[in-house]
C-alpha cells in the first residue's frame, strides 16, 4: 500500500503542521496514486493538479512563515461532480455539460477549503445524481476498488471509490435518499449524513429546493474520526439556507462516548425491504460489537406504514417534481432538456423522471406529504423506545456494471419486485424524516463487495450516531479491507 495516501486525514494534517511531510508533498502523492489507480476504478473525472499544486505550495509557505493554519491544512480533498468548485469543470455527469465550468464553488466545500483543504478534482457521478449506481454515458462506470466489475454505487460513487482506493482521505458527497450511504457501504467507507440542517447549503435560484426530499451534505473517509472532521467544518448556520442552524457541540466531543445504557433497536428489513440472505448474515454478525460496547441490542418487527414499493415510489415522485424543477429553471435560461437537442444527449431514465415531475397537480403533490407524515409517526415511535435503529443499508451484496453504461440494480430481490434505480437501498426513509443516518463497514460478502449497516438516529441526535459507529470501529475495525482494495489495483 501507497503509506502516504492511505493516511488518514487527521494524521496528515497532524504531520503536515509538525513540518513532517509538506502539503505539495501531500498533494503530489494524491494525483501520483490518482494517475496510479483511477483509470481501473474511474472515481475522479476532472483533475485540477495545476490549481491544487499552487495551492500546496500555498499552503507550505504559510507553514514556513508561521500563519495560523486550519485543522485540514495540506490535505487534498476530492469534490462530487454535481457541485461547483470555482472554475473548474462542472459536468454534472452529463453529456449536456460536458465543457461546463462553474463559477463558484458550494459552500460546505468552502468551509473545507478555508480550513485548509485543497481540492485534487471532481468525482464521478451518475446524471444529475438521479439514481443509486454511478455510471453515465459520458465517462461510463465507477467501480468498487473491492471488485473492478461491481459498481461503487451512487450517487456519491466517484467520491466513495476514491476514498477506498486510497486517492485521498476525504471526499464530498450528497444525499437525497442514499447518495451517501448506498456508496459507501459498497466502497467500505465511513460517512455519516447528518439531521438535515446541519451542514448549511445555500440552494439557488430556490432556496427552498432542498426540502423534498431533504437533500444533505457530507464527506466520506476510511475513519469515523475524518468524516467527523469534517461534517464538524461544514456545519452551522448559513444566512441564506433557511434551513441551516447553530451547532453547540462540535460532534467530534462523542468518539470516545460509552454506549453503556443506550438502546439500540435492529430491524434486518427496516419494516418491510426485501434484503438478500447473505447481506443481513453479515450486518447480524456485526451487532455484537455493539453490545460488547454496553448498549442493549434488540430485534425488532416493526412494519412501514405502506409497502416498500409504495414507499419508494412517493419518494420517487419528490424526485421527478426536483428533476422538473431542474428542468424548468434550465429551459428558461436557455436549455431545453426535453428539447430535441438537449434529449438527444441526456439519458432516457433521467428524461423520464423529469416528465413524470410535470403530471402531477399541486394537491396530489402535497398529498404525499401525509404519506410522509405516516413514515415520520412510524420512526418517532420507534424512537421513543430506542435511541438507535440499525439495520442494512442495501438490500443486495452489490450491483455489476454494465457494459453500455446504464448500470442499474436489479428488478427483483427475493421474489419482490423493486424500483431498480433506487429501490434496493434502505435508506429514503431518513431523508424524508431529516434524520442523520450512518454507513459503517459491517463486513465483505462473498464477491468482495463490502457491506454496510445503517446507524440511525432522531433529528438532533447526530452525536449518538457518531458515538456508536466509533465504538463499533474500535471493537472491530475495518482499515484492514484497505489492504484488499489495493491489492486489487495493483496486481
Amino acid at each position: 500500500m501507497d503509506e502516504l495516501t492511505y493516511l488518514s486525514a487527521a494524521r496528515l494534517a497532524q504531520l503536515i503542521r509538525s513540518r513532517e511531510i509538506s502539503p505539495v508533498e501531500a498533494v503530489q502523492s494524491a494525483l501520483d496514486r490518482i494517475d496510479r489507480v483511477n483509470p481501473a476504478v474511474n472515481a475522479f473525472v476532472t483533475l485540477c493538479a495545476d490549481e491544487a499544486l499552487a495551492a500546496a505550495k500555498q499552503a507550505e509557505e504559510a507553514l514556513t512563515s508561521g500563519e495560523p493554519v486550519g485543522p485540514l491544512h495540506g490535505v487534498p480533498i476530492g469534490v462530487k461532480d454535481l457541485d461547483p468548485v470555482a472554475g473548474v469543470r462542472i459536468t454534472r455527469g452529463s453529456r449536456a455539460f460536458a465543457e461546463a465550468i462553474a463559477p463558484d464553488t458550494i459552500s460546505c466545500v468552502e468551509r473545507l477549503t478555508a480550513a485548509g483543504a485543497v481540492v485534487v478534482g471532481k468525482t464521478n457521478t451518475p446524471e444529475f445524481g438521479h439514481k443509486a449506481t454511478t455510471d453515465n454515458e459520458l465517462f461510463g462506470a465507477t467501480s468498487t476498488p473491492f471488485n473492478l466489475a461491481m459498481n461503487a454505487g451512487g450517487s456519491s460513487g466517484g467520491s466513495a471509490a476514491a476514498v477506498a482506493a486510497g486517492m485521498v482521505p476525504l471526499a464530498q458527497g450528497s444525499d437525497a435518499g442514499g447518495s451517501l450511504r448506498v456508496p459507501g457501504a459498497f466502497c467500505g467507507v465511513f460517512t455519516l449524513m447528518p439531521t438535515f440542517g446541519r451542514v448549511a447549503v445555500p440552494a439557488r435560484p430556490n432556496a427552498f429546493r432542498r426540502l423534498n426530499p431533504m437533500v444533505c451534505y457530507a464527506p466520506l473517509a476510511r475513519s469515523v474520526e475524518d468524516a467527523v472532521i469534517g461534517v464538524d467544518l461544514m456545519s452551522g448556520p448559513h444566512p441564506r439556507d433557511p434551513f441551516s442552524f447553530p451547532v453547540e457541540h462540535p460532534l467530534r466531543d462523542a468518539l470516545s462516548r460509552p454506549l453503556t445504557g443506550l438502546r439500540i433497536g435492529y430491524s434486518p428489513d427496516l419494516g418491510g425491504y426485501p434484503v438478500e440472505s447473505e447481506v443481513e448474515s453479515v450486518v447480524r454478525a456485526a451487532l455484537p460489537a455493539f453490545a460488547e460496547a454496553g448498549a442493549t441490542v434488540t430485534e425488532i418487527d416493526f412494519r412501514l406504514p405502506m409497502p416498500h414499493a409504495e414507499l419508494t415510489a412517493m419518494w420517487r415522485r419528490y424526485l421527478s417534481l426536483a428533476h422538473a424543477e431542474s428542468a424548468e429553471i434550465s429551459r428558461r435560461q436557455g436549455l431545453d432538456f426535453l428539447g430535441p437537442e438537449l434529449s438527444a444527449v441526456i439519458s432516457p431514465d433521467y428524461l423520464d423522471s423529469v416528465r413524470a415531475g410535470f403530471e402531477p397537480d399541486a394537491v396530489s403533490s402535497r398529498l404525499d406529504d401525509l404519506l410522509r407524515t405516516e413514515v415520520l409517526d412510524t420512526f418517532e415511535t420507534l424512537f421513543d423506545s430506542y435511541d438507535l435503529i440499525i439495520s442494512p443499508v442495501n438490500s443486495i451484496a452489490g450491483v455489476r456494471n454494465a457494459d453500455d453504461r446504464t448500470t442499474v440494480g436489479p428488478r427483483e430481490i427475493n421474489g419482490e419486485a423493486v424500483d431498480e434505480l433506487v429501490g434496493w437501498s434502505l435508506t429514503s426513509p431518513f431523508n424524508l424524516m431529516a434524520s442523520p443516518a450512518a454507513t459503517v463497514p459491517a463486513g465483505v460478502a462473498g464477491n468482495g463487495v463490502p457491506v454496510g449497516l445503517q446507524i440511525a438516529a432522531r433529528r438532533h441526535h447526530d452525536a449518538l450516531v457518531v458515538a456508536a459507529a466509533a465504538a463499533f470501529e474500535r471493537i472491530s475495525p475495518w482499515q484492514g479491507l484497505y489492504a484488499d482494495a489495493d491489492r486489487n489495483l495493483t496486481r
